[in-house]
């Protein structure tokens, strides 16, 4: 570890530029760098999506018996870890290949070649399980409508937007937070009114949601675990943007660790309130299990503003958090063909200075992805 000759980088000066310091390692400056600390932050946020408790309640809730709270509770607890590992790389290599830079630049190229393809699965199949979760639920509320017809416009949606640039993304990051950060507030005035006004019989404040001796198993938590974990993904995603942030070298690693304890927050905050609405109940039936969060905003207040919510959670998942989620694939793709391990065109860039091959290739991808699993959630 203690030979430089192949960094360069670290023999420049403390107070290089975020340019300079791309150049060190032999790439121009391409991308557009108009993001923000605040703005990395913001696009964490989104990917991690902070309302994400609501669509898998009842399955966590059944996995737990009724600790959710717990669960992601233990979840941020080994999310530190990871965050604070990926903020010294970004620190370290702050290039938009994300895991594929770092693997392949801290071991070996051949190795980063096979880590940059591990994420590139995640990062493929995360959106398309989201695309194919939001024509579900537009089937909810559009009854004889056709699901392809849904995820399709969702995936032309986020293309559109890509493709106009990081400006429209930033804008429309902004938008989506402010409307989910409005509806966590909302549910914590409807569910602390429920519940100190006995609206639900049986429901009322307690901790049992967060440690109920009686209950808490090693094997319990950790297969709900597996399940609340995956709400924390996402932050990961921040760290593709290294070569648009104009913040010093740790704002992407700052934004990281912030990010992570934001949605941690809103997580268990939503979840101890919907667990305390549960009432006590041992589980959620078969029939209720997916909609058990938005049932119980409709027993604490009315079915209005349970339509509501079902309606801001299909659009934070098939509009916000795959669009999150479309930008960071791009972005992976753009640095694994410029480091010539992809193909030569994906690194093109459009005058708007975005991946434009990229983005359309991830967007044909989610498209034939989509149509192969749409309706078969399992």
């Amino acid at each position: 570890m203690t030979s430089t000759h192949h960094h360069p980088h670290h023999e420049l000066p403390p107070e290089v530029s975020a340019q300079q310091e791309l150049e060190a390692y032999g790439y121009k400056q391409e991308l557009k760098r108009s993001v923000s600390t605040v703005d990395l932050l913001i696009y964490g946020l989104i990917f991690m999506v902070p309302i994400a408790p609501w669509a898998i309640f009842g399955t966590v809730y059944n996995a737990s018996a009724g600790m959710v709270p717990l669960v992601y509770l233990i979840g941020l607890i080994a999310m530190i870890f990871t965050a604070l590992a990926y903020a010294q790389m970004a620190k370290s290599i702050p290039l938009a290949g994300s895991v594929f830079s770092y693997v392949g630049r801290g071991i070996h190229p051949t190795v980063g070649f096979f880590a940059g393809w591990a994420i590139l699965l995640d990062y493929l199949l995360v959106p398309t399980l989201l695309y194919v979760f939001a024509a579900e639920s537009m089937i909810g509320i559009f009854p004889g409508s056709e699901r392809w017809w849904w995820a399709l416009i969702f995936v032309a949606i986020n293309t559109v937007v890509n493709l106009l640039g990081i400006t429209s993304i930033k804008l429309m990051n902004r938008v989506f937070l402010a409307i989910e950060v409005v509806f966590i507030v909302i549910f914590v005035i409807i569910a602390v009114t429920a519940l100190t006004g006995g609206t639900i019989p049986g429901a009322e404040f307690t901790t049992q949601p967060i440690w109920d001796a009686s209950k808490v198993t090693g094997p319990l938590i950790a297969s709900a675990l597996s399940i609340a974990v995956l709400s924390f993904l996402g932050f990961d995603g921040i760290s593709t943007m290294a070569e648009e942030s104009t913040g010093r070298r740790n704002s992407a690693g700052k934004a990281m660790i912030i990010a992570l304890f934001i949605v941690a927050f809103c997580f268990i905050l939503q979840t101890w309130l919907a667990s305390a609405l549960a009432g006590g109940r041992e589980a959620f039936s078969d029939d209720e299990v997916g909609n058990a969060f938005f049932n119980l905003v409709e027993a604490a207040s009315n079915s209005g503003w349970a339509t509501a919510f079902f309606v801001v959670n299909v659009l934070a998942v098939g509009i916000a958090n795959a669009m999150a989620a479309q930008a960071a694939t791009s972005r992976l793709l753009f640095s694994m063909s410029r480091d010539r391990q992809l193909p030569r065109f994906l690194n093109k860039i459009n005058k708007r200075q975005v991946p434009q091959a990229a983005i359309l290739v991830v967007s044909a991808l989610s498209a034939v992805l989509v149509l192969f699993f749409v309706g078969q959630i399992n």
